[in-house]
């Protein structure tokens, strides 16, 4: 277990000015942490997480100019020596397996209390892996589950948006047989019994997200 550095420097992700100064202004009442930057957008976030070099980078999932999915796996290679904590709202089982697959060292939901996102950043800090009891259950029934394959996933995006099976089938350039064994592949493997409880679910779950 790496030791956690006396003072932990972060850089705050997210498009809303309102919940980077409230996280800066919860980090600034403790001794052991500063926020050293702050980022409304991954652009910005890999900029600074070069010129800081921070300990931890709380990262939102979802922004307007790029997720925090692609943006982890950058700043990753901007700065290797930083750990990522998700802080977001999604809770969806796939949002957490996809952060982790993405590289990331904990999962935390905005509607955790002050000193839980403390604890998860001083964890992180220290080299520990941190979710909370509910999302690792949630992680831990995904792993188990049967996974959908990418080509499904895109169909289910489009089944999620109304579109029917031979709309998919022209956007994707497949036929409309392809899209039917598709849709009932989805249906099976995700123990539902048509496509507006598979679209429910996906949403539910985090594997697709309708803007």
């Amino acid at each position: 277990m790496t030791s956690s550095p006396k003072v932990i420097r972060l850089l705050v992700v997210d498009d809303h000015h309102v919940v980077r100064s409230g996280i800066a202004a919860s980090v600034g009442l403790e001794d052991d942490l500063e926020v050293a930057a702050e980022a409304e957008n991954p652009a910005q976030a890999v900029a600074l997480a070069r010129e800081h070099r921070p300990h931890v980078i709380l990262l939102d999932l979802r922004m307007p100019d790029g997720g925090g999915l692609a943006a982890a796996a950058e700043l990753r290679n901007a700065a290797p020596e930083s750990r990522v904590l998700m802080f977001t709202t999604f809770d969806g089982d796939e949002d957490v397996y996809r952060a982790m697959q993405a590289g990331a060292y904990g999962y935390l939901l905005k509607s955790a209390p002050r000193d839980e996102l403390l604890a998860a950043i001083r964890a992180v800090a220290a080299g520990q892996r941190y979710l909370p009891p509910a999302l690792a259950a949630r992680l831990a029934s995904r792993v188990s589950a049967q996974n959908l394959s990418a080509r499904e996933i895109e169909v289910l995006r489009y089944v999620g948006r109304g579109r029917a099976n031979k709309q998919i089938g022209a956007e994707l350039g497949i036929s409309e047989e392809t899209v039917k064994r598709h849709v009932s592949n989805i249906i099976a493997k995700m123990g539902v019994s048509d496509r507006a409880q598979a679209t429910s679910e996906a949403i539910r779950r985090g594997i697709i997200h309708l803007e």
